[in-house]
């Protein structure tokens, strides 16, 4: 065999590729790594959407508590949390409004619902309590745990 017909045949070993058996090898390691790291990856998505949900509520009812020191009242339930981007209808209250008190529009959940709104009732003592900013969470259903319990600031 000559020296060049054996760097030939070195060449084509070369430029052969992987085998059948390295490229299973490759997908079955592939595939374990996947199943171990995945599963973290979801829950840590997941986990930074509930913060973003509390996050969101807080700055909403932080909203609601300016709003409040300039109309000397939270929204009502028809006005709703509306009233934060909108001036009132009422031409009375309309002087004070010195919003919008929000940025832009009203923001929804992370999975793209509204944030629901209830005024502030009294409770058994008869003291005021203050609105509620919540989200029902994934489901958007009332109730529920982990993703789908309700979030509140």
């Amino acid at each position: 065999m000559s020296k060049q017909s054996g760097q030939v045949l070195k060449a084509r070993r070369a430029a052969r590729g992987f085998s059948l058996l390295e490229m299973l090898v490759v997908l079955a390691i592939m595939g374990i790594l996947a199943t171990l790291v995945a599963p973290r990856l979801f829950n840590q998505v997941d986990r930074s959407k509930i913060t973003a949900a509390k996050a969101q509520a807080r700055s909403i009812k932080t909203s609601l508590d300016a709003m409040r020191l300039d109309l000397g009242r939270y929204p009502t339930a028809e006005e709703g949390l509306a009233l934060l981007v909108s001036p009132p209808a009422d031409p009375t209250l309309r002087g004070s409004w010195l919003g919008p008190y929000l940025d832009g529009d009203l923001p929804n959940d992370p999975w793209g619902q509204p944030y629901r709104y209830e005024p502030p009732r009294r409770d058994d003592a008869g003291f005021a309590l203050k609105p509620r900013v919540f989200t029902y969470g994934a489901d958007d259903e009332e109730g529920g745990v982990g993703l789908d319990a309700d979030i509140e600031a």
